[in-house]
């Protein structure tokens, strides 16, 4: 992808859905929470597996962070062995190095 595409990922939601087409393409299978309103509060944005790797990501917009709730999930995933990431529209050259 190239840098005018990645600067044009300014929002989670087109962040997300370059990740799901990246993933897609290498045959990773790819959760999403549809509507989350009536889930557990900060669980991550996407779930991805392709064995033998399993792997949470939240994605934030630039200059966003996680929040607390977020950090708790990611925190309590990596120390159960997931991996977990962070990923912000200007990380997209280490997602494509995560998922390729």
């Amino acid at each position: 992808m190239s840098a005018s595409v990645v600067d044009a990922l300014t929002s989670e939601a087109d962040l997300q859905a370059a990740i799901v087409d990246l993933a897609r393409l290498h045959r990773w299978r790819v959760f999403h929470v549809f509507d989350a309103r009536r889930s557990e509060r900060g669980f991550p944005d996407l779930c991805l597996v392709r064995p033998p790797r399993l792997l949470f990501a939240e994605l934030k917009r630039l200059g966003r962070d996680p929040t607390s709730a977020q950090q708790d999930w990611l925190d309590a995933l990596a120390a159960a062995g997931a991996e977990c990431h962070v990923w912000r529209p200007s990380d997209w050259p280490a997602i494509e190095r995560t998922l390729t």
